[in-house]
């Protein structure tokens, strides 16, 4: 659902209440076609209907020029959903009125009510949300079964929300491939088998043979980026990838593209900065002794994750290994110090206690930003797969609209 101010619904609820009039349309032949679209037709009514709707919205820009790109872009939708054999539901139509009109605080009749008063038909509306509708359910039926999302790419999500801005940044190596309408089908399948590809050497060799981009000559290998210099769209899919990875072929108007991850950085985020961190501490007897070391470095061969250590110490006293989940406030200075330096499932010996005479064999198991904290992982998945969905379809409306034949009439 396209997204308006936040005063909206104050501007809808006033717009209810006073109830503007602006009488009647007196120009003639409204009807007349304004933009054609393919074989489609846009009339001159639903141009000044869509500009006055947008109007009473409050929706940033010329609203003219709004108005023209979304009946545009709403008819390449509905044409693509009906090549595809999906027609608009009633019922998710109507709840779609009905959550855009809740956030103005009316139900879907109040809303129409509003808007007639001040001149917008209720089709208007109707039709503004339909296309938004089957939009949706297009990129669901066209692109949800190529998008998944792991565990890893939860974890790495949830890494990357950091409280007070994030410095990470990303090194890749890209392919894209001009994509005409005569070659569309050849350049998917062979996007769908670069797609596969684990190997960085690999993947350069087909930038050099099959790449558009200037970067081909380096094999598509990009310098280092921010990631917060990456689309927004695009941003989710490239946290999703792990190294060597390669992210599903995206149609970017008319061509279409492939990232492979190569390294990711982040900045050790201010401890202050997390809700909580989870770690372990498996107390051997002998402190810094020859032996006792010797024994933390083969427990360090053996656990790879907090959970090992449970196993380690399997039939030892419940003591000797303390796994905790604390605010950093809650966390002993010595402790948290050692804990600032490791990543997750990183280990230290530093540490002694009992005077010296017990060595803390200490494991980073995870941290959880304040952020991360308030969204369960469920969340965290559902944003994953839906940002996924939106780089997909964004990239597919553009490649519609590239092969579209639109004149001004």
């Amino acid at each position: 659902m396209r997204q308006f101010p936040r005063f909206l619904p104050a501007f809808l609820a006033a717009l209810a209440l006073i109830g503007i009039q602006t009488g009647p349309a007196t120009a003639q032949n409204l009807f007349r076609p304004v933009i054609q679209v393919n074989e489609m037709v846009i009339t001159e009514y639903e141009f000044n209907q869509r500009t006055l709707f947008l109007q009473l919205l409050g929706a940033p820009g010329d609203a003219r020029v709004l108005a023209r790109e979304q009946l545009i872009e709403d008819r390449l939708k509905l044409d693509a959903a009906h090549a595809n054999g999906l027609k608009p539901d009633p019922a998710a139509v109507q709840a779609g009125l009905e959550e855009f009109a809740s956030r103005a605080n009316l139900t879907a009749e109040e809303f129409i009510k509003a808007l007639n008063g001040a001149g917008v038909s209720a089709q208007t509306y109707r039709d503004f949300v339909t296309a938004g509708i089957v939009w949706r359910d297009l990129a669901r039926a066209k692109f949800g079964p190529r998008v998944t999302v792991s565990d890893t790419d939860v974890e790495r999500a949830q890494a990357s929300t950091i409280g007070g801005g994030t410095a990470a940044r990303v090194l890749l190596s890209e392919i894209i491939m001009n994509a005409p309408k005569s070659k569309l089908a050849e350049v998917q399948a062979r996007a769908d088998k670069i797609s596969k590809l684990r190997s960085l050497n690999a993947f350069s060799d087909q930038a050099r043979q099959f790449s558009d981009a200037d970067s081909a000559d380096n094999g598509g290998q990009l310098e280092w980026m921010n990631l917060s210099a990456l689309p927004a769209e695009l941003r989710a899919m490239i946290l999703g990838l792990a190294p060597g990875q390669v992210s599903p072929p995206i149609p970017q108007g008319g061509k279409i593209a492939l990232y492979q991850m190569r390294k990711l950085e982040q900045r050790e985020i201010p401890a202050g900065q997390y809700a909580s961190i989870d770690y372990a501490a498996y107390y051997l007897a002998g402190g810094r002794s020859e032996a006792t070391l010797a024994q933390a470095a083969r427990i360090r061969t053996q656990a790879d994750t907090c959970d090992d250590l449970y196993g380690i110490a399997k039939d030892q006293p419940a003591e000797v290994l303390e796994r905790a989940n604390k605010a950093p406030g809650e966390i002993p200075a010595d402790i948290a110090r050692e804990l600032s330096v490791l990543d997750k499932g990183e280990s230290s010996t530093a540490l002694t206690r009992n005077n010296g005479q017990t060595l803390v064999f200490l494991m980073l198991c995870s941290r959880t930003t304040a952020i991360a904290a308030t969204a369960s992982i469920e969340d965290f998945a559902l944003g994953l797969q839906n940002r996924r969905l939106e780089a997909m379809a964004t990239g597919y409306l553009a490649e519609l609209r590239d092969q579209a034949r639109i004149v001004n009439r």
